[in-house]
């Protein structure tokens, strides 16, 4: 328990932590929006007002990711899982074939969507050892006409992140990075299309965002929904329909506060620190250990395990108690996981660690 502001530390996996000042700030101003009488909640998102917010968050999101003027941003709905349907439905535009690396479950979901619509090819996969590391994959491995190539950056499940991006050639890569988006520098061009879900590193759940290069917009077939088609959303500026008004204003807030404390580069630098601090507990520890491959682990998300899964639910029943709450693995895989995302305090890791310690001197044999 944080005793300066009363608030637990909560390493849920998404949604998740939101940075407390932004919090405070958005308190502030939740019933009368910049002294205009009401409520971002309640204005109309083709007000002034809302296009203001909308393209203050899109100019700051550009800042923050460098990201160059033949990409366009959108703001949409339906999660990462919706983009599992909509990246083949508009990517898949000459030979209908994509090839997917496998490193998750998410990934493996976002491939047997992908199969709806075209052939897909699982060029890689880490499914022989429970995920526990990221392929490498050469130019050679992809088939040269590809539509596409898809990866999920970081594997929120099974605590594992990209420590390269692969060399596609001329084929468009398609990243999902829901759950490390704006936790460290990445070169947007060296992606099609990038996609995440806000629910990690930026908002509350509903709102999604979509980087994609204008080239790859305009090859819907006519006869999908018309939600699904990019370049209704590019031409509408994120306004076809209603969209998460309320998300998308907490986004914009969350851009701006980083963008004051210096941008990505010193969040990765704490980012790091904090993994690194927890990661060297655990592989020195008698107790814990991490069964993901040391050049594949992810700065987001830690999972551990004691190899008692009896103790496990132990440790996480206490740790709630202590103030440490949200710890327990997925529940397809059990176990701990300690989801660290930007808004995390370097706190927080170390109220875990010493946790960690008086629950290993209590309970290791």
């Amino acid at each position: 328990m944080n005793k300066d502001n009363g608030r637990v530390f909560n390493f849920s996996a998404g949604p998740s932590m939101l940075p407390l000042e932004v919090m405070e700030d958005v308190a502030k101003e939740l019933t009368n929006y910049m002294g205009c009488g009401q409520s971002v909640m309640e204005m109309s998102h083709r007000s002034k007002e809302f296009v203001a917010i909308t393209e203050e968050a899109e100019k700051n999101l550009r800042e923050l990711m460098n990201i160059p003027d033949n990409y366009k941003v959108l703001f949409l709905q339906g999660g990462g899982t919706l983009q599992f349907s909509m990246v083949p439905m508009n990517l898949l535009k000459k030979s209908k074939k994509a090839d997917y690396i496998v490193t998750g479950t998410w990934a493996k979901k976002a491939a047997a969507e992908a199969k709806k619509f075209g052939d897909i090819k699982i060029v890689a996969s880490s499914e022989d050892t429970t995920f526990s590391y990221i392929p490498k994959v050469n130019k050679e491995d992809f088939r040269e006409d590809a539509d596409y190539v898809h990866i999920t950056f970081n594997n929120t499940i099974y605590g594992t992140h990209y420590g390269y991006i692969p060399d596609t050639g001329d084929i468009p890569l398609v990243a999902d990075m829901s759950s490390c988006i704006l936790s460290e520098e990445i070169d947007v061009t060296k992606f099609g299309l990038i996609y995440a879900g806000a629910q990690k590193n930026i908002a509350p759940a509903g709102v999604t965002i979509v980087i994609i290069k204008e080239d790859l917009i305009g090859f819907a077939p006519v006869d999908i929904p018309t939600y699904l088609d990019y370049k209704v959303h590019a031409e509408n500026d994120s306004m076809y329909n209603t969209p998460p008004c309320f998300t998308i204003y907490v986004a914009g807030e969350v851009f701006k506060h980083i963008l004051k404390n210096g941008g990505i580069p010193p969040l990765n630098k704490l980012d790091i620190e904090k993994a690194g601090k927890l990661y060297q507990f655990i592989d020195n520890s008698k107790l814990y250990k991490c069964p993901v491959q040391e050049d594949s682990r992810s700065l987001m998300n830690v999972v551990f395990v004691t190899g008692d899964a009896e103790l496990d639910k132990k440790f996480i029943a206490e740790a709630k108690a202590a103030g440490l709450v949200n710890l327990g693995g997925h529940r397809s895989i059990g176990g701990m996981r300690a989801s660290i995302y930007n808004a995390m305090p370097a706190e927080g890791v170390d109220a875990l660690i010493n946790f960690m310690k008086k629950f290993e001197e209590e309970n290791a044999k």
